[in-house]
C-alpha cells in the first residue's frame, strides 16, 4: 500500500536525508520524499499498520531535521 503525505522540509539535502531515515524504519518498503512538491510517498510492507509505521517515520525524521513536520 502506497500513501502520500504533506510534508514541510526546508531543503533538498533536508529531504533526502528524511528519506533516507524514513526508509531505514521498520515496516516501510520503499520512500520518496519530494523538496518541491513538499510530499512523501511511502510505501508500507504488507500487513503492517500505516499510522503506527507513520508516527515511527516522524520520530525518525525529527531525528535528521527537528522542526520537521508530517501531516498523518
Amino acid at each position: 500500500m502506497k500513501k502520500t503525505y504533506n510534508i514541510e522540509v526546508d531543503c533538498a539535502n533536508c529531504a533526502n536525508l528524511m528519506e533516507d531515515a524514513a526508509k531505514k524504519t521498520a515496516g516501510v518498503k520503499d520512500c520518496t520524499v519530494n523538496f518541491m512538491t513538499q510530499k512523501m510517498i511511502v510505501e508500507f510492507e504488507e500487513g503492517e499498520n500505516d499510522t503506527k509505521v507513520m508516527k515511527q517515520v516522524l520520530k525518525n525524521c525529527k531525528k535528521v531535521e527537528d522542526d520537521c513536520d508530517i501531516e498523518l
